[in-house]
C-alpha cells in the first residue's frame, strides 16, 4: 500500500498572457514509497496549483477552489494545454522539479460553465478593435455580475484585463461602445471619458 510521508508545494509563479495562453509554474517537492509514485503526485499537485492559480483572476476563485479540490484528477488533465519540466532531481523516494503547465482556454471556459464557476475567461485570440473601459464597483461580484448580463443583453463580449481591488479593466468592440454605453446606463451606471479610457462608475 502506498503511503505518502510528505508533500510540499514550495512556491507558485503565475505568468498570464492572453497570446501566449494561462501559463504557471510550481516548484514540488514530493516523498512517497518510491520516486515513480512521487512524481505522479507531484504532477497531480502541480497541475491543481497551477488551474487554480491561473483561473482564479478570471472566476469566482472560491467556486474554483471547491471545484478543484473535488475534481477527479483525469479530468483536470484535459485542461492542460502542455506542460514541461527543469530542475528535476530524483532520489529512492523524493521526486523535486520545476514544473510549468499551460492551462488551454476553451477546455477551461467549458469546464467552469460545467461546474457553474461564474468566470469571465475571453477565448477569442483576435480582439479586433477594442477599447478599454475602467469600472469602479461597490460590490465586486454583483456589480460585475450586472456588468456582464447588461453587456450580455446588448450582444457585447467582454475580456476582462485585470482586476485590483473594487476595479476592473476589460475591452469591449468599439463597434459595440454605444450598445454596451446604453445599456449601463439604462442599469444606473454612470461614464466619463478621461486619459483615452471610459470609466464607469455607480
Amino acid at each position: 500500500m502506498k503511503k505518502i510521508l510528505s508533500i510540499a508545494i514550495l512556491c507558485l509563479v503565475p505568468t498570464l498572457c492572453v497570446a501566449a495562453g494561462l501559463t504557471g509554474t510550481a516548484h514540488v517537492n514530493i516523498t512517497s514509497d518510491t520516486a515513480t509514485t512521487a512524481k505522479k503526485m507531484a504532477f497531480d499537485e502541480a497541475r491543481r496549483q497551477i488551474i487554480v492559480d491561473v483561473l482564479s483572476p478570471y472566476s469566482d476563485a472560491s467556486a474554483l477552489r471547491s471545484a478543484v479540490a473535488n475534481e477527479k484528477n483525469s479530468v483536470l488533465t484535459n485542461l492542460i494545454e502542455s506542460s514541461g519540466i527543469s530542475g528535476e532531481r530524483l532520489s529512492d523516494t523524493t521526486y523535486s522539479a520545476n514544473i510549468k503547465m499551460t492551462v488551454n482556454r476553451m477546455a477551461a471556459q467549458n469546464w467552469m460553465a460545467g461546474n457553474d464557476i461564474q468566470n469571465w475567461l475571453k477565448t477569442e485570440d483576435d480582439d479586433g478593435d477594442r477599447f478599454t473601459i475602467v469600472a469602479t464597483l461597490r460590490d465586486k461580484f454583483a456589480d460585475w455580475g450586472q456588468i456582464r448580463r447588461a453587456a450580455t443583453g446588448a450582444g457585447v463580449d467582454l475580456e476582462t484585463e485585470s482586476i485590483n481591488g473594487n476595479q476592473i479593466v476589460f475591452r469591449a468592440s468599439t463597434a459595440r461602445r454605444a450598445a454596451l454605453t446604453s445599456a449601463l446606463r439604462e442599469n444606473g451606471w454612470r461614464y466619463r471619458n478621461r486619459d483615452g479610457l471610459l470609466h464607469i462608475f455607480k
